[in-house]
């Protein structure tokens, strides 16, 4: 039976390094995914050109996955932290309300980002399970350049209990990566192909198979 899927991506190209090989994985099998992206480039911190590229960009990733749907919530990205927590609720609400997901996909809670941190926090909220019912799991994606340098106090280390055979599927993966040219960079760079394949190796290494994806696993009803 295929389900509705939520992937929440603070910025573009989040969804893409934490979960692109699962999310294709859900699409193959009918599942419906929607994509929801919490922040944007604002006009103060960012040029014309830079924001019509990341739009060019949005609209080539959803097209290349083949999204049911895609959301941009408008906050300001760089700044979730100085927005009302309750504002940000809200709005994720009003779109899980309206999908009404079973399965949820959140950037970790440990990651160095901010706007992962506070984006998570909403996203908890928005998945108790006596206001979305709806909702029967609840993972948290590694984010690489995010998660890996979140962990150095040791008070939020990303543990994965899930792991998702990506094989079929992580070249196509790291193709739609590529649509986000500006963010990738040279080798020992955390967000260049090297480091991403080296990843999906020591994630399939664990899992017994030549490239996972792993996850942390917050919630599942069954």
């Amino acid at each position: 039976m295929s389900k509705n899927v939520v992937v929440i991506a603070p910025h573009p190209d989040d969804e893409t390094l934490g979960c692109g090989g699962t999310i294709l994985k859900h699409i193959k099998s009918g599942d419906s995914v929607h994509w929801i992206i919490v922040t944007r480039m604002s006009t103060e911190r960012f040029t014309e050109t830079q924001r019509s590229r990341r739009s060019s960009e949005i609209s080539e990733v959803a097209n290349r996955y083949g999204f049911s749907s895609t959301t941009i919530l408008n906050f300001n990205a760089a700044e979730l932290n100085s927005v009302n927590l309750g504002d940000l609720i809200d709005e994720l609400s009003q779109v899980f309300q309206r999908i009404r997901p079973e399965v949820v996909y959140s950037p970790f809670y440990g990651d160095v980002h901010t706007d992962h941190g506070w984006t998570f926090k909403a996203v908890l909220a928005c998945t108790k399970s006596f206001r979305y019912s709806f909702i029967k799991r609840v993972l948290c994606y590694e984010t690489i350049s995010e998660t890996e340098f979140g962990s150095v106090n040791g008070a939020a280390q990303f543990l994965p209990q899930v792991f998702v055979d990506v094989t079929d599927t992580f070249e196509k993966k790291m193709e739609i990566m590529k649509i986000y040219a500006s963010e990738m960079g040279e080798f020992p760079y955390p967000r260049s192909a090297e480091a991403i394949k080296s990843l999906a190796q020591l994630r399939g290494s664990t899992a017994g198979v030549k490239n996972a994806e792993s996850f942390q696993l917050i919630r599942e009803i069954l």
